[in-house]
């Protein structure tokens, strides 16, 4: 019987920091749930020099990840360097040492999950990753655990905070897409380079890891449909609330027996709907299951305290895997194959801006197209303020994927129509 759990602390950042801060302040809290003390004994840093806000030892830091590797009195290795290759490699090297990982690195769990959870299969090691998904928001657990029994047939919500906290501010402040952005960087919400974000990069990675593990197969990151903030134009926002919804930049994924659709784009979400409340920079997921129905996770999906409590929860779990000698014993194998819809079994409602000519018989002429594809819509507005051009509005009912994409493309070949100013799916409606 072990009489300590030693850790091997990889990185020592906003969330690193952190995990050193909640294992110091909370050390009593920890023994009592798991009947030993555990301790940071090795930290992987870039610079050794650099001062540090810490009470651990000079000592316990190193640039040598073989030192930590090496050490036997390290049980367990906890990845928050950050970025993909670095990481990957580290991580993979602690499951061939025989030292079980908790990781809070969606870039890495997103493109090669699968493969280091068979890595850590193979070398019966636990591999943890609830920090990589929500922040403080405790969903992976709550899919592998909580929610087993059931089986999700859906989940979407709001899983990127920077994005959401744009949208916020452009919706309530009023302010344009580049001062909200300007704030969330000042804030430390957004990066110096925040594509990943605003271009929905960061949020698919985190949905393919979500589509995953709810529907037990594999989900790769190309079988995600991803728009960013970038295609929102002005006025979409003025016009939404209009017809009572809210624009988020959300993430769905959906299974039946056609197979799996995930996306991740902006979105116009009903007013009504617990979402359409969600601001600033908090994530909410809602789950849909058979047993169960509808369930919804809500929490700061980012920072360095909520974020590492996620880690310390893993940490929790992979210690007391250690102490009753059952690590690696979970199967991560997925239980079905991969098949993914294809576009014409793909549906939803559709919201469509269209800048056109201001002539007779335009209306007309556009609704035509619409039937022809097999579209019937349920909203169409006429707003036209010079006598020269009018916006027309369309939400439709429930097409395909396919029909939409083949309306738009007739749409921009119409010579009356000058441009498709934007489209949006419409979510949380089955109508």
């Amino acid at each position: 019987m072990k009489n300590e759990i030693n850790i091997g602390l990889l990185g020592f950042g906003v969330v690193g920091s952190g995990v050193a801060q909640i294992l110091d302040n909370h050390q009593e809290d920890l023994q009592h749930k798991l009947g030993v003390p555990v301790s940071i004994k090795k930290v992987l840093v870039k610079n050794l020099y650099k001062e540090r806000d810490c009470d651990l030892p000079a000592e316990v830091f190193t640039t040598d990840l073989n030192e930590i590797l090496g050490d036997s009195s390290i049980d367990l290795i906890v990845e928050v360097i950050g970025g993909t290759t670095e990481a990957r490699e580290a991580i993979e090297k602690s499951l061939n040492a025989g030292k079980g990982v908790v990781t809070a690195n969606k870039d890495v769990m997103a493109e090669y999950g699968l493969d280091l959870l068979q890595l850590a299969d193979e070398n019966k090691c636990d591999l943890f990753f609830e920090a990589s998904v929500g922040g403080g928001i405790p969903l992976i657990r709550t899919l592998e655990d909580g929610l087993a029994s059931d089986r999700i047939s859906a989940l979407t919500g709001i899983v990127n905070g920077t994005t959401n906290f744009i949208l916020t501010k452009m919706k309530h402040d009023n302010m344009s897409y580049e001062d909200a952005l300007a704030e969330a960087t000042e804030l430390g919400f957004a990066e110096a380079d925040p594509s990943a974000d605003v271009d929905g990069i960061d949020a698919a990675r985190k949905m393919v890891i979500l589509a995953s593990l709810a529907f037990s197969t594999e989900v790769r990151l190309d079988d995600v449909f991803v728009r960013g903030l970038r295609e929102i134009q002005d006025g979409d926002l003025e016009l939404a609330a209009q017809f009572g919804y809210t624009l988020k930049l959300a993430g769905s994924a959906k299974k039946n027996c056609d197979g799996i659709e995930v996306a991740v784009e902006p979105v116009l979400v009903p007013d009504s709907h617990p979402l359409a409340s969600v601001n600033n920079e908090f994530n909410a997921v809602y789950v849909y299951g058979e047993a169960v129905g509808e369930t919804m996770f809500y929490g700061p999906g980012a920072g360095s305290l909520p974020t590492a409590t996620s880690v310390t929860a893993d940490i929790v779990a992979a210690c007391r895997n250690l102490l009753m000698g059952v690590n690696g014993r979970r199967i991560h194998s997925p239980q079905h194959e991969r098949h993914v819809k294809t576009d014409d079994r793909k549906f939803a409602r559709y919201f469509h801006r269209i800048r056109v000519k201001d002539e007779v018989g335009v209306l007309t002429k556009l609704t035509a197209i619409y039937s022809r594809y097999g579209a019937s819509l349920a909203t169409v507005i006429q707003d036209s303020d010079n006598g020269i051009e009018a916006d027309l509005i369309f939400i439709t009912h429930q097409i395909s994927r396919q029909q939409h994409l083949d309306i738009m493309n007739e749409l921009n070949e119409t010579p009356e129509v000058i441009n498709v100013l934007s489209h949006y799916r419409v979510e949380g409606e089955s109508r």
